[in-house]
Order: C-alpha cells, then structure tokens, then sequence
C-alpha cells in the first residue's frame, strides 16, 4: 500500500499524463529523432558556420534525446498506476512521501534512497 489517497492518486496521475502529453507535443515535429535530417542545412558554407550549425543541430538532437528519456520515466511512472505499485520505491518498497512525489510525481525513489544512490554516485 502506498498510503495516497484517492484524491491525491488521481491529482499525481493527471500531472503525469499532462507531462506526457506535454512531451509528446514537443516531440511530434521530431518524426525519428535519430534519423531525421538537421534542422539546420550544413551546407557550402563557411567552415566556421558548418561548425555553428553543426553544433546546434548536435544540441537539438541531444534535447530530445532527453526529452526521450524524460517520456520513458514518465510513462514508467504511469504504468505503476496500473499494478498498483504507485508512491512505493523501487529499491525499498517503502512510501514515497506525498511532498516528494507532489515535486517530482515520477519520482521512483524514497528520499533515503535517492540521497544514497547519489552519494554512490559521486
């Protein structure tokens, strides 16, 4: 059980899906984001501005890329509504706190869990 109350559940939901559909929107001119042609022509021009426009469109491809990865959590997130196992963290199985999962609704992790995880990581 993770403690949420019903309320609380549905409010946490529709600010995932509204994140989800947030990305997705942003995404949507992207086609394959992997595949498709720059945004910017590097065309014949100047070496210093094949260089810019390189650059940029690297930037580009690295924001949706991130944003990609940004829709896999939030849609992970979602699927926990399904089995149940919404606001529990996946390391301990212990509750999410309600502020947690308000600041950040696709929060996997306790906040013990996520402060250790991040220590380790330094």
């Amino acid at each position: 059980m993770n403690g949420l109350q019903p309320d609380q559940l549905a409010t946490l939901q529709a600010t995932l899906e509204q994140r989800k559909t947030a990305l997705l929107g942003q995404l949507a001119g992207s086609d394959n984001v992997l595949t498709r042609p720059p945004a910017v022509e590097e065309i014949e021009a100047s070496p210093a501005d094949n260089a810019s426009n390189h650059t940029l469109n690297q930037l580009l491809l690295e924001a949706d890329e991130l944003k990609l990865g940004q829709l896999r959590i939030v849609r992970h997130a979602l699927a926990k509504f399904a089995d149940g196992s919404y606001g529990l963290c996946e390391n301990c199985g212990g509750e999410i706190g309600v502020s947690r999962l308000t600041a950040r609704p696709e929060a996997a992790y306790c906040i013990a869990c996520q402060t250790r995880s991040e220590r380790t990581q330094r």
